[in-house]
């Protein structure tokens, strides 16, 4: 419950400035009340609907991560590079796992994308197959929602398998 407050805190701000265009764009007539609430309560449901978006990609990544079978936590051989957001809104940040076992394993990293309370804003799951022993191999991890402002990255979970 309280990444879902966070979370809606967080997104709130992003989609104040739409959702007011918006509703004094089509409210013509209508009373500073009546614009008010009208702002309010699409600003809620633009807050719930990405709340709703974020719980289901944790939702996901979780259930895709217990689905491996005899996956060893390594969170602390998983480096996460600088996080940039693209021109189509989207966070990147590239990931390097280093592979300390004897044998060539494959990883799978859950990235979690946070505003700099810590609110989480995105999550994904990025797999790096077949990296030989003692070796490190580098992919991109790319959000999967639109995000804007600060975004920082951090390993929620890292299983090599």
């Amino acid at each position: 419950m309280a990444a879902r407050h966070r979370t809606r805190r967080a997104t709130a701000g992003a989609v104040v400035a739409f959702a007011l265009a918006a509703v004094v764009a089509g409210c013509g007539g209508d009373s500073p009340a009546e614009t008010t609430r009208r702002a309010e309560s699409a600003v809620e449901s633009l807050a719930s609907r990405a709340s709703e978006a974020v719980e289901s990609a944790t939702a996901e990544a979780e259930r895709r991560l217990d689905d491996i079978k005899d996956g060893i936590d390594v969170k602390d051989d998983v480096r996460l590079g600088t996080v940039t957001v693209g021109s189509d809104g989207r966070a990147r940040v590239e990931v390097t796992v280093a592979n300390t076992g004897d044998a060539t394993r494959s990883f799978a990293v859950q990235v979690d994308f946070t505003d700099t309370d810590g609110g989480l804003l995105d999550t994904v799951v990025v797999t790096v197959d077949d990296v030989p022993a003692g070796e490190s191999s580098t992919v991109t991890a790319r959000g999967t929602h639109d995000l804007s402002g600060e975004v920082r990255a951090e390993v929620a979970r890292a299983l090599r398998y």
